[in-house]
């Protein structure tokens, strides 16, 4: 398969970018806000869910993927954290976190200002003021393989099960 690339320029592919981020583990220090080029990028280790659904084909593998992948936003005029230290190395760091989903707000009734929020497991969450979406997720080449399918349906707290092999 060939690396991912997709850009978002409004709303709905804004959505089909989150499907593809769900799940991504984030570490505090692989993001950053470049204010001068009004550009917010992270670097994260995407679960490949694309690959997950072809696992049951007579081709697939035994085994699921992870991806690294770099996640950028331009035209940011603002960014806000919560429920984290957004200091790699601060006080209440979390060692990573766990991307569920990308949103967007409109701000404006007519234009294309808005906010984008990365809301991560946990509560933690990044709110992104945007003058308007223009966003890219590309795949960096590395892939490697894991038992683990992350579980939406396990209790808080519990590890995830590892996957039965055939």
């Amino acid at each position: 398969m060939t690396d991912l690339k997709l850009q978002a320029l409004d709303a709905d592919d804004l959505k089909v970018l989150s499907a593809h981020c769900q799940d991504a583990v984030v570490a505090i220090g692989d993001m950053a806000f470049e204010a001068a080029a009004h550009r917010f990028a992270l670097v994260c280790n995407r679960f490949d869910w694309a690959a997950a659904s072809r696992r049951g084909s007579l081709f697939s593998r035994k085994t699921f993927e992870r991806r690294r992948a770099g996640l950028r936003f331009e035209r940011v005029t603002a960014v806000k954290v919560t429920g984290f230290d957004p200091r790699p190395h601060g006080e209440n760091a979390a060692p990573a976190l766990t991307l569920l989903a990308v949103t967007y707000t409109p701000t404006e009734l007519d234009g294309p200002a808005g906010q984008i929020t990365l809301m991560f497991g946990g509560g933690a969450a990044v709110r992104l003021d945007v003058e308007l979406i223009e966003a890219e997720l590309r795949d960096l080449g590395a892939v490697w393989s894991t038992d683990n399918k992350p579980d939406h349906d396990a209790p808080a707290g519990a590890k995830p099960a590892a996957t039965t092999k055939s």
